[in-house]
């Protein structure tokens, strides 16, 4: 594609609109680059903040009940909560970059109770579609592009987002419940 619109912009006399637009983007793309890691770096600090002053592990302790239910095939006191919810409060914070190591951990560790190693348990079918559903309360990415291109409210974005990945998320677990249910019954 990027060949052809030289091709016709040289045959049409606008190949320096093509250079313009060509270098009006990289400077952009660095702009914007720059914005994101200003922001990635602040969730990245405070993200580190609360991992040390035992914020995550408190956190995580209160999430039990509910870990408990999603995951019921895990046992009591199982490494894979730790990291469960690791990846969960990353992801609500919007650093689903940073979750991937803490999901690939809780995979790791779920796949040990695994005893068929070639299909997915239970529990890592609905840690999977959690996270695909993309629970986030602060939507980082989309704030960074919103304050790049000098929105008004670049946060304004945070209610929707929690109402739509809140629900998403909802109908991921339902689904996963159901296929659950469905399982025994078979």
């Amino acid at each position: 594609m990027i060949l052809l619109a030289i091709i016709t912009a040289a045959f049409t006399g606008n190949l320096p609109a093509i250079t313009t637009a060509a270098l009006d983007s990289a400077k952009e793309a660095v702009a914007l680059c720059i914005t994101i890691l200003g922001v990635l770096s602040m969730w990245t600090g405070l993200m580190k903040i609360a991992e040390r002053a035992g914020l995550i592990i408190q956190l995580a302790e209160k999430m039990k009940p509910m870990l408990r239910y999603l995951f019921p095939e895990i046992p009591r006191n199982h490494p894979s909560f730790k990291y469960i919810a690791t990846n969960f409060i990353a992801n609500i914070l919007g650093l689903g970059w940073a979750a991937t190591p803490a999901g690939l951990k809780a995979m790791e560790t779920m796949q040990s109770l695994n005893p068929v190693k070639d299909t997915a348990t239970a529990s890592m079918r609905m840690f999977m579609v959690i996270n695909m559903s993309s629970l986030q309360l602060v939507t980082v990415s989309i704030i960074a592009y919103r304050m790049q291109y000098d929105s008004v409210n670049p946060s304004e974005i945070i209610g929707p987002g929690i109402l739509v990945t809140g629900l998403s998320t909802i109908v991921a677990v339902v689904f996963c419940k159901v296929v659950e249910k469905l399982e025994r019954l078979a």
